[in-house]
């Protein structure tokens, strides 16, 4: 009798470098307190997130001490790019540095997604966003005086969604640089042709056609609307939700994109 032959069955194993597929609240509110716990020892990074932005706008309010309408009329539209560019400036560096030290990488070598750590760092610097946003807004509105028109609520939501978007492009840019300097570099590229472009300087109806196309496009200039119809109406206007979900919806989109294009390592 011939005795059947066992076949043992070996279970594959699982990649190592399996990604999750899908985002864990658990595992993004970890990333958030792992990235607050390092910026607490950083106190400098910390000032240049919160300080800077009102530096600038009290430093903007006596440059035209003369002329109070004249910072009524820019200091709604700087309340909400100064954060933007803070927030770039510091999200892509801060980035920018763990993937080059090899934090990222080890940290993706663990079962953490990409998402995971995309939203928890958005997370952990919006809620430095609010804070900066809180205290700008506070300042401008309570102790220099801008006059609107609208509720200062409203000038703190859009300030805090271009705050949150300056932290969406910092992690979307980083992921092309190889260097610290490279990741300053993006700022003339990315930060600089919206400054021009989003109607602070001249109303965009009145630039070139092919520039105010442009113009369209850019969130930023959707951010100074924003800003503008708080600035000349007592009541929300259909105008400002959709321009306040314009920014935030390219928040959320340049996010996607910077989980998609996020690389372990500086080539």
């Amino acid at each position: 009798m011939t005795t059947p032959r066992t076949t043992t069955v070996t279970p594959t194993p699982t990649p190592p470098n399996a990604r999750p597929k899908a985002l864990s609240t658990a595992r993004t509110t970890a990333t958030t307190t792992r990235v607050l716990r390092q910026l607490t020892h950083d106190p400098r990074t910390i000032a240049l997130l919160l300080l800077i932005p009102c530096v600038m706008l009290l430093l903007l309010r006596y440059v035209f001490d003369g002329d109070p309408r004249t910072f009524d009329s820019i200091g709604a539209s700087l309340l909400g790019i100064f954060p933007l560019i803070t927030m770039f400036l510091v999200t892509s560096i801060a980035t920018l540095r763990e993937r080059t030290s090899g934090t990222l990488e080890r940290l993706l070598a663990m079962p953490l997604g990409k998402g995971d750590l995309i939203a928890g760092y958005a997370l952990a610097f919006g809620t430095l966003a609010i804070i900066q946003s809180a205290l700008a807004t506070g300042l401008a509105v309570w102790f220099l005086g801008l006059d609107v028109t609208g509720s200062p609520w409203l000038l703190l939501l859009v300030a805090l969604l271009d705050a949150l978007l300056g932290t969406a492009l910092g992690l979307f840019v980083s992921a092309f640089a190889a260097s610290e300097f490279q990741a300053v570099q993006f700022m003339p590229a990315v930060i600089f042709p919206q400054l021009l472009l989003c109607g602070l300087f001249t109303p965009r109806d009145t630039m070139h056609p092919v520039l105010e196309t442009i113009s369209d496009v850019l969130p930023m200039s959707y951010a100074v609307d924003g800003m503008n119809e708080v600035l000349h109406h007592t009541d929300m206007t259909a105008t400002f939700v959709r321009d306040a979900l314009i920014v935030a919806g390219c928040a959320l989109l340049v996010l996607a994109l910077g989980a998609a294009t996020l690389r372990r390592r500086t080539a």
